[in-house]
């Protein structure tokens, strides 16, 4: 029996917000539980909205509820919040909304509380003031946790809130074509036939699709064939940068889900590839991934902060260390990482993400590269990751150049590397930092 999507998304809240986990894992198994395509739809709208918005939504409850539901009712809570987002934010007329809402409460065994859950909703509904948020907290009024907010200001004084408001934008969805598979003209070609719209706006990306508007990509020409992947065009730069050819040894060192792995493969099929992660479970989503796009790669279950674990003695002409991060530049794409995340959170990653490079660094040839990313805008784990990396590296230095990205030139030895923040072209936030061992006979002594 399909089940009520909007009980479902209450479920999910409370389980992101009170039990700390992801919406990317709780939200593909409530979708599960519903057999109609545009009750899914809802399911994530609602689900991604009460995310983006939960600041004030609590403060709306908080003016009309003596104290917020707790233990057992916890979850009727969130349904209160599920039914707010739906009477300010959404299209659904208010009687449905408030309706659907109440009849929720049932399923989830709150049957004492509907009077209670339908009164709320009814004075959201007579009192627009509710939603006056001027006088509110900077936490209320830009709907992001204050640590995140304080970091930002001390790191872009002109520029964080933007960011802020670039996270609660919908993620576009991009597209890069597989070139082993079809060219970019062939695929927009199929694309322009199924009357979809899409745009190539960056130059300097040739595989980059974007799309028009979200879509289910199984549907679209091609997946089954391997003819595109889905990713963020910030992401694509890794390959584009890192450049690797034919004859290189390759390693992707914190690879899953796989698509830098496999746009590597693309650029350059006849390397040799080594993808390794530490989770065995995020593998298969590596393997299903190159098997559909009709490439291949060593994938190993490995730490590569263990390098002694896995590594065989072969030096790497390329490597990519997509680090574990805290993701605070794809919050518009996850908005439950801003409550996921802590402020405690942040140390322990740059602790690690300092012993992966210097744990990878000695698998890298003289001469050869290492790109440094994350999808991380907090410069702790950027600019100042990179620079101490520097100055404890003495082989190591910044690949000089440009890249030029349409109205985006940067200088990617200046900060030290390149940092893309949200919603700038269109893209995620993300960091890069290409770096270049010295060759053998100009190692310091």
């Amino acid at each position: 029996m399909s089940r009520d999507c909007r009980a479902l998304a209450a479920q999910c809240c409370y389980q992101v917000i009170d039990k700390g986990r992801s919406l990317s894992d709780v939200l593909p198994k409530a979708q599960q539980q519903i057999t109609n395509p545009l009750d899914k739809a809802l399911l994530q709208e609602i689900c991604f909205g009460v995310m983006r918005t939960l600041p004030q939504l609590e403060q709306v409850c908080a003016q009309l509820m003596q104290k917020p539901l707790v233990k057992n009712f916890r979850v009727l809570q969130f349904l209160i919040y599920v039914g707010i987002y739906q009477l300010h934010f959404m299209r659904i007329p208010d009687h449905a909304a408030i309706n659907a809402t109440v009849e929720a409460a049932r399923e989830l065994k709150g049957q004492s509380l509907t009077k209670l859950i339908n009164g709320v909703l009814r004075n959201v509904q007579r009192q627009p003031q509710l939603f006056d948020f001027s006088q509110a907290s900077v936490a209320v009024q830009f709907n992001h946790p204050g640590w995140l907010i304080s970091s930002l200001q001390a790191a872009y004084p002109d520029d964080w809130q933007q960011i802020l408001e670039a996270n609660q934008q919908k993620a576009p969805l991009w597209l890069r074509v597989n070139t082993r598979q079809i060219s970019p003209a062939q695929f927009c070609a199929a694309l322009a036939d199924e009357q979809i719209g899409y745009s190539q706006p960056l130059a300097q990306l040739p595989s980059a699709v974007l799309l028009d508007s979200p879509t289910d990509v199984v549907t679209l020409p091609g997946y089954q064939h391997g003819w595109f992947s889905v990713q963020d065009a910030a992401a694509q730069y890794a390959g584009w940068l890192l450049a690797p050819q034919d004859d290189h040894y390759v390693l992707d060192a914190c690879c899953a889900p796989g698509g830098k792995t496999s746009h590597l493969l693309e650029l350059a099929g006849g390397a040799k590839l080594t993808a390794l992660d530490k989770d065995p479970a995020r593998l298969v989503r590596v393997q299903e991934n190159l098997q559909r796009l009709q490439l291949s790669a060593e994938v190993l279950a490995a730490d590569a902060a263990i390098p002694d674990s896995w590594w065989n003695g072969q030096l790497f002409d390329r490597i990519l260390l997509d680090v574990p991060c805290s993701a605070t530049g794809v919050i518009r794409r996850h908005p439950d990482i801003r409550w996921l995340r802590k402020k405690s959170d942040i140390a322990p990653l740059v602790e690690l993400q300092q012993h992966i490079l210097q744990q990878c660094w000695p698998l890298l040839a003289p001469g050869g590269m290492l790109l440094y990313a994350t999808c991380s805008i907090l410069p702790v784990e950027n600019q100042q990751q990179i620079s101490q990396f520097l100055s404890l590296n003495a082989d190591a230095r910044l690949h000089p150049g440009t890249l030029e990205t349409d109205q985006l030139k940067t200088d990617v030895s200046a900060e030290p590397g390149w940092q893309l923040l949200p919603g700038q072209l269109n893209r995620d936030g993300f960091y890069y930092a290409l770096l270049q061992k010295a060759p053998q006979d100009d190692h310091p002594a």
